[in-house]
C-alpha cells in the first residue's frame, strides 16, 4: 500500500512537472493532453484519473507554481533579522525565484490572458497568499517602530514594486535585451540586477515620508 501510495504521488509529481513545461510553453489553448501524455509515457486516461480534466490539470499547474514561491518565501527568518535587512533579503529572494523559474512568470502572463479565470477557480491560493502579505507586515512594523521605514508605503506597494521588477526580468528579457542590445540573463548581469531591487527597496522605505 505504501508502495502504491508512492507511485502515485511520483506519477502525480511528473505529469505536474511536464504539465508546467508545456503550459507555459504553449499556453493554455495550444496546450495538448496528448503530448503531456506521451512526454510522460502515459496516458490520457490516467491523467484525467489523477486531475479530472484539461482544465483540472492547468489549475494543478498554477496552484504548484504559486505555492514554489510562497514556500520561498517562508525560507526568510525575520524574526531576528534587522528589518533593512530583511526587506533586502526578501527582494532577492524573490529575484532569484522568479528568474531561475521562468515558467512560473509565463504562466502568469498566460493567466492574465484569460483574465484570471481558472486562478478564480482555484480553493485557497488567496489564502496561501496572505502569508507573504504577513510577513511583508512583519517586517515594515518592525521597521517603522525602529524609526527605518517611512510610514505610508503599505505591504501591497512594497510587493507590486518587486514584483513588478522581478516579472519583468524574464517577461521581457527578450524585447528589451534587442531594443537595448543589452543580456538580462548574464550571470554578471543579474548580480547587478539582484542588488538593484535590493537597494531600490531599501532607499524607497527608508526615505522621507511624503
Amino acid at each position: 500500500m505504501a508502495e502504491a501510495r508512492r507511485d502515485a504521488e511520483r506519477t502525480r509529481s511528473e505529469l505536474l512537472a511536464v504539465a508546467t513545461e508545456v503550459f507555459a510553453e504553449d499556453g493554455y489553448s495550444g496546450a495538448r493532453v496528448d503530448e503531456i501524455a506521451a512526454r510522460t509515457r502515459t496516458t490520457k486516461r490516467m491523467i484525467y484519473y489523477y486531475f479530472g480534466s484539461k482544465d483540472g490539470l492547468y489549475r494543478a499547474v498554477l496552484e504548484q507554481a504559486y505555492r514554489g514561491i510562497r514556500e520561498a518565501e517562508r525560507a526568510i527568518d525575520v524574526d531576528h533579522a534587522d528589518p533593512v535587512d530583511a526587506i533586502r533579503a526578501l527582494a532577492e529572494l524573490t529575484y532569484d525565484h522568479h528568474v531561475g523559474h521562468d515558467a512560473f512568470i509565463r504562466l502568469v502572463a498566460i493567466e492574465n490572458i484569460h483574465r484570471g479565470a481558472f486562478i478564480r477557480q482555484i480553493e485557497g491560493l488567496r489564502t496561501l497568499s496572505q502569508p507573504a502579505k504577513g510577513l511583508l507586515d512583519d517586517i515594515l512594523e518592525r521597521g517603522r517602530a525602529a524609526g527605518i521605514f517611512r510610514t505610508d508605503v503599505d505591504a501591497i506597494d512594497v510587493h507590486l514594486v518587486i514584483s513588478s521588477y522581478c516579472v519583468f526580468q524574464v517577461a521581457n528579457q527578450y524585447t528589451f535585451g534587442h531594443l537595448f542590445d543589452v543580456d538580462l540573463a548574464s550571470p554578471h548581469r543579474r548580480t547587478h540586477l539582484r542588488a538593484v531591487i535590493g537597494d531600490v527597496v531599501v532607499g524607497w522605505l527608508t526615505a522621507p515620508s511624503r
